[in-house]
């Protein structure tokens, strides 16, 4: 008799306490194999520490990795509480392409209907961003931008092969910005949206355990 072998697990990578709260509250069940939350901390050192130290884990050594949590739009006509859906993600050292991009745009459109999703490439940046730089990182393509998500995506990557994305909720953008999340309304709100995104990225992580055609 045959044995199915287990179902890849999925790492899902946040910054921030209050992100992982979100996450956390949004969990119902639903995946496709093993999940995780790892919360790494804030800033690309401590991504890259806490995922590498998380892949090193005979049991996740096979695991798709999602970097998620909260950011800053850079283009004009972005909210708080729209999706930022990475085709890559950027920093100094190179850019890491993203996998299933389209598949998350439908699915997020179905957990979260009436929220914008963008897509196109995130950037990394290893403090807030504000004022001119927005508009700085913007001229060089980048929709938005994050502190954790290059670096978490490319140490994945150099961990060995696998599937790897980054979906953003924008908790300020040019013509908002806050002062500390969680204090107005935009932190608010992006805070339901990340309680209500996980759906989407289990039916990601199923797909990639589809049989390929």
């Amino acid at each position: 008799m045959s044995t199915q072998p287990a179902p890849a697990p999925l790492l899902i990578a946040c910054a921030l306490g209050i992100e992982q709260l979100a996450l956390r509250a949004g969990d119902r069940g639903g995946a496709g194999g093993p999940v995780t939350v790892l919360r790494t901390g804030m800033g690309p050192a401590a991504a890259e520490r806490s995922v590498t130290r998380m892949l090193a884990d005979p049991a996740l050594r096979d695991a798709a990795v999602l970097a998620t949590g909260f950011c800053a739009g850079l283009a004009p006509g972005m909210h708080p509480g729209d999706l930022v859906v990475a085709e890559e993600t950027r920093d100094p050292r190179g850019a890491t392409a993203c996998v299933g991009t389209d598949l998350l745009v439908k699915e997020l459109a179905r957990a979260v209907p009436g929220r914008t999703v963008h897509t196109g490439p995130l950037t990394g940046s290893d403090h807030v961003v504000r004022g001119h730089e927005r508009s700085d990182l913007r001229a060089t393509g980048a929709i938005a931008v994050d502190m954790e998500s290059a670096a978490t995506l490319l140490s994945a990557v150099r961990g060995g092969e696998r599937p790897v994305a980054a979906v953003r909720v924008v908790v300020d953008a040019p013509e908002h910005e806050l002062v500390r999340i969680g204090t107005v309304r935009g932190g608010i709100s992006a805070f339901r949206v990340l309680r209500s995104v996980l759906p989407a990225f289990f039916e990601w992580h199923r797909s990639l355990l589809l049989p390929r055609r």
